[in-house]
């Protein structure tokens, strides 16, 4: 999700590592973005991808999460969902890791 969006639901969306004492943890509208879509942290949330290199994001990411089968210190597992050109819009999730 590159630049601006005019659906304002979008701006709404909880960002990944937000501080949740944040007034506004929304998506910045310079920032890239992309949606992670199943597992525990399905639900509209997105992922700050400013700065990623086309092959960092091809890679993936594991993400700290307390919802997924490990619990407090568990990883979640996302991966590029759909690629659109070199720039995938959404990862999916592939499982969780210790």
């Amino acid at each position: 999700m590159k630049g601006w969006r005019a659906d304002a639901a979008w701006w709404d969306r909880q960002v990944y590592g937000a501080d949740p004492d944040d007034p506004d943890p929304g998506p910045v509208p310079s920032h890239d973005y992309v949606e992670l879509v199943g597992g525990p942290l399905d639900g509209g949330r997105l992922l700050d991808v400013t700065g990623w290199s086309p092959l960092e994001r091809a890679d993936g990411v594991l993400l700290m999460s307390e919802r997924g089968a490990f619990g407090p210190g568990g990883r979640c597992a996302y991966e590029p969902a759909e690629i659109d050109g070199v720039y995938p819009s959404r990862f999916g999730w592939r499982g969780d890791v210790p």
